[in-house]
């Protein structure tokens, strides 16, 4: 049964409406974070997240959050966003399970403030994205207009886990199925800037699923479009060892420490790899 999912009713408390206002951005990067990673926050701005981090490429930075429970983070993050401007929180709490409304948060951003952006990427904050490979070997090389286009690491085939133990158990209740449609991992995937309005819309009809990147498989598929598979080992679920070499060629590696966005980004720039 399709019930309306529950992302109508929130609001944004901290918006950057006038981000898009007179650039079309090349990519949109929407990075799920919390209010406590401030350290997180600070390294990627200051490294692959940079809006310069990429020469002739237009690149949007933001963070997305909902609200802490403890709310004691609330003037920092103020702070925060009246200095940065990379900041768009709704008023929905900030759990693992509202991940989707996190997700849908950026969504709606990108389809009603930036909808011309030509691609937009969510990812999380402990993840290292090569922002240059990703628009210079992936992007750059598709023909315009690019529309429908969605990639990353591809899941196929998943079922529902049912193990209370895991991660990613999911209720019969709360899905009832016995296959998931293709999804991307949620640690970092790739679209066209058209698509953001598409998975909004799908997603008033789609019921609610907590697990974001499984609940976004679903609005894909809702509306025709097919994952395109990536090249193998270009979006990394777990933590790829640390070599200028390897990291040249990948887009991204999960698990990484505030500090190492910083060192990995520097050593990437420093261009002396003889590989």
């Amino acid at each position: 049964k399709a019930t309306p999912t529950p992302t109508q009713s929130f609001t944004f408390i901290i918006n950057e409406e006038e981000k898009c206002k007179d650039k079309t951005p090349f990519l949109v990067l929407l990075i799920s974070t919390t209010a406590a990673e401030l350290q997180h926050r600070k390294a990627i701005r200051q490294s692959w997240g940079s809006e310069a981090a990429v020469p002739g490429a237009d690149v949007v930075r933001l963070f997305m959050l909902g609200i802490d429970s403890k709310a004691a983070n609330t003037g920092v993050l103020l702070t925060e966003s009246e200095q940065y401007h990379d900041i768009i929180q709704q008023d929905f709490l900030d759990t693992y399970n509202n991940l989707t409304l996190k997700t849908l948060m950026g969504m709606r951003w990108v389809a009603s403030y930036c909808s011309g952006t030509r691609f937009a990427m969510k990812t999380d904050s402990d993840v290292f994205v090569n922002t240059m490979h990703l628009i210079e070997k992936l992007l750059r090389p598709l023909p315009p207009p690019t529309q429908n286009y969605f990639t990353g690491h591809l899941m196929q085939g998943h079922s529902p886990i049912r193990n209370k133990d895991s991660k990613w158990y999911i209720s019969e209740e709360e899905f009832p199925g016995n296959r998931y449609h293709p999804f991307c991992s949620g640690t970092g995937y790739v679209f066209s800037g058209d698509l953001a309005a598409k998975i909004v819309s799908a997603s008033l009809v789609i019921e609610y699923i907590h697990l974001e990147d499984v609940y976004v498989g679903f609005c894909l598929n809702a509306k025709g479009v097919e994952i395109v598979p990536s090249p193998y080992s270009l979006f990394n679920l777990h933590k790829v060892p640390f070599s200028p070499c390897v990291y040249n060629q990948i887009i991204t590696s999960h698990h990484i420490q505030p500090h190492e966005h910083i060192l990995y980004w520097e050593t990437l720039q420093e261009k002396k790899h003889a590989c």
